[in-house]
């Protein structure tokens, strides 16, 4: 069902809390909100206790206000459902309903989501409000769409009731338990089941097949609770209303391909740090799964957003000032809030609400700045934000309909994840299991091609498989697959067509060696795939250090590129090695090979790449880039994409030294108005951004 946002421009705003407000200060709010530009709020979502003081008691006219005074400034509303954080009265009532960390140790009441959202109890009474809220306000002017529960599937509940259900579940999946004991390998340790009863909780288990089948089932839990609200809110939703959740990539339980699929559009909820570490140079690690460091980062969750559909999204919460806990305190440096928020626009990105309207002075979120300080009064931020605002005023309907291009398409594998959280093939430097092993990987393939240049689109493998092979070659002339280890048959002869169609495929590690139940295959890796991968490999190793690679072919290395992390030791049969290691006793030689296969090209990597060793690969795979054709200094990102009617071309300089481009065509600023031709230097500011419309009869071509 998820498709194109249903209204015309960019939204911008904020999540608005009038409850959280002094009383007196509704008409100051709106009235610097519509001065800032603002377009839509967000109210409603976080106080059920509110909306239900007490059980069965509801007081609903408390927020007319508010949507009265937003639809008078011309302010559209996006109304939430309270479900994701219960009031105390429920808690007591009903204490069985708090989820389970472990069998039988329920979660401690004081914070959010603590429930097991799947608990009958628990849906009676989140049905309950729901239908009285939306009900309520279903027909008001303001309301331009929903959105159901918050953030969802935050926790992995191992409820009684929960575990029952995992035992149906499989039971639907396997139909007999001599079924599921071939399947799983449960002769192993003496696991085998005689009766469905004979299932273990999860808490103690090491079975890698049993983890992820819990996993999977768990994100059955989240996409259920999100379809149910999404149904029960479409009685009342008006055909001009959308019905959408917010999403946090990060949370447990999130399959966001699937999650989506009853909503109407993609949202969700990036945040990342800002000052120097949205410099394009800086070298930041991945701190949290949740926090995105460095500018590759930002524009690899607006690449991940596009992937839940493959369409347009919608940031329902984002920065404005230092985000994170009392201890880390780092607002934007001047141009970053602009610059942000257009990064994800160039990524498809339809709506930019920050989190929040004013900063709260109570909380744990206390020091979540929002656009307005402590003080209330309007400051540099909100002045950035107002400015932010009058540029999307000026864009207007130009991003309407707009797709961001790609050069290259890297597949995504939510099951690896999943799995590699609990049995990972990477180590932490004190040699336990790494649980973002998956991450760490994906991130080196995706950073290194962002980093080169080229632009990215990202793929769910159920999206790639039901993708016409033809269709892939001609629209991703590159395509990588980054340690696809849990993978079906159909998965890795996709793979395979799509190299012998025309394109040029990249394997990383670890990609066809498990199944769909994360068994090691018993094939010779890569299974499925070695002869047109023209290699094969029994042995592979982790490593303590980098290991340095040096060139054989066409492919120029940048200084310090290395190998990280692991290594594949490379049986070469008819492939060329592009990349070599230095000698070592384990006797790895190919680091980089390439091989001819129908009429396309099968590469492998055979480590995880270091960032110099990234961007020399990304180079390597896409020479021809926006970002060469603008001829784009180190600090400039270009981000291209079109509207069907126009391209569009945002450049932006993540340094605070000014910097110019060359556009390669007639373009036009979308936001001055300046026009440039063929050649025209374009000045950037220090962390400047301009969008650019550019005239659809000059092809870009690269600059030597």
């Amino acid at each position: 069902m998820t498709a194109a946002p249903r209204f015309s421009g960019v939204l911008f705003g904020a999540a608005y809390y009038a409850e959280y407000q002094p009383e007196g200060t509704l008409d100051r709010d709106l009235d610097l909100m519509a001065e800032a530009g603002f377009t839509v709020i967000r109210v409603g979502e976080s106080v059920w206790s509110t909306w239900e003081p007490r059980e069965g008691v509801f007081e609903l006219d408390w927020l007319e206000p508010v949507l009265d005074g937003a639809h008078s400034r011309g302010i559209g509303v996006v109304l939430g459902t309270p479900t994701y954080a219960i009031p105390p009265w429920l808690q007591r009532l009903h204490p069985e309903i708090a989820a389970e960390s472990a069998t039988g140790v329920r979660m401690a009441w004081g914070r959010r989501q603590e429930m097991d959202q799947s608990h009958p109890a628990y849906r009676f009474y989140a049905e309950r409000i729901a239908r009285k809220v939306v009900q309520r306000y279903a027909q008001h002017p303001a309301i331009i769409g929903y959105q159901v529960d918050n953030e969802p599937g935050n926790h992995l509940p191992h409820n009684e009731h929960t575990f029952q259900r995992f035992v149906d579940w499989l039971r639907d999946r396997y139909g007999t338990v001599e079924e599921l004991n071939r399947e799983w390998g449960l002769v192993y340790w003496s696991h085998r089941l005689s009766d469905w009863a004979d299932l273990w909780r999860p808490d103690g288990n090491l079975m890698p097949q049993y983890q992820l089948e819990w996993r999977r089932f768990q994100s059955t839990l989240a996409t259920d609770l999100i379809a149910w609200q999404a149904d029960l809110v479409r009685e009342y939703v008006r055909e001009d209303q959308f019905v959408t959740t917010c999403i946090a990539y990060s949370q447990a339980q999130i399959s966001d391909d699937e999650i989506v699929a009853p909503l109407d559009v993609v949202a969700g909820n990036p945040y990342y740090k800002m000052q120097g570490d949205l410099d394009a140079t800086a070298e930041l690690p991945r701190e949290m799964p949740w926090w995105g460091t460095g500018v590759w980062a930002l524009f690899e969750w607006g690449d991940r957003a596009f992937s839940s559909a493959q369409s347009q999204y919608l940031v329902t919460e984002t920065n404005a000032q230092s985000i994170n806990g009392s201890w880390t305190n780092h607002p934007p440096y001047p141009g970053q809030i602009k610059q942000a928020a257009l990064a994800l626009l160039a990524r498809g990105g339809r709506m930019v609400e920050y989190w929040h309207w004013h900063t709260l002075h109570f909380g744990i979120e206390t020091y979540w700045g929002g656009v307005l300080p402590h003080s209330q009064q309007p400051g540099r931020i909100y002045r950035e934000v107002a400015d932010l605002g009058a540029t999307l005023k000026a864009l207007g309907s130009s991003l309407d309909s707009y797709e961001p291009d790609a050069d290259v398409l890297v597949l995504y594998s939510s099951d690896t994840k999943w799995s590699f959280e609990f049995y990972p093939p990477l180590a932490r430097a004190d040699g336990s299991p790494d649980p973002r092993a998956y991450l760490k990987i994906f991130d080196a393939f995706y950073r290194g091609l962002f980093e080169a240049g080229a632009q990215v689109r990202v793929q769910h493998l159920r999206q790639f498989v039901t993708t016409d092979v033809d269709e892939l070659v001609s629209r991703y002339p590159v395509l990588v697959a980054p340690a696809v280890y849990v993978a079906d048959d159909e998965v890795l002869e996709h793979l395979r067509a799509y190299a012998e169609a025309g394109g040029h495929l990249v394997l990383g590690i670890r990609t066809g060696y498990g199944d769909e139940l994360a068994r090691a295959r018993l094939a010779v890796a890569p299974a499925l795939l070695t002869d047109a991968a023209g290699l094969h490999y029994d042995e592979y190793s982790n490593i303590d250090e980098p290991l340095a690679v040096s060139a054989e072919g066409d492919l120029v290395l940048e200084a310090e590129s290395a190998g990280t992390e692991w290594v594949d030791v490379l049986e070469v049969d008819d492939a060329d090695v592009v990349l070599r290691y230095a000698p070592t006793e384990l006797g790895a030689d190919a680091a980089v090979t390439t091989h001819a296969f129908g009429s396309g090209r099968v590469s492998y990597v055979g480590t995880v790449p270091n960032p110099a060793l990234g961007r020399s690969i990304g180079r390597w795979l896409v020479p021809d880039t926006q970002k060469s054709a603008w001829r784009a200094g180190e600090s400039v990102t270009i981000s291209t994409g079109t509207t069907g009617r126009s391209r569009i071309t945002f450049v932006s300089n993540w340094s605070a030294t000014p910097a110019a481009v060359t556009t390669p065509a007639t373009a036009t600023d979308l936001v001055s108005g300046a026009t440039y031709a063929a050649g025209d230097a374009v000045p950037l500011d220090r962390r400047g951004v301009v969008v650019l419309e550019v005239m659809d009869d000059a092809t870009p071509q690269s600059a030597d």
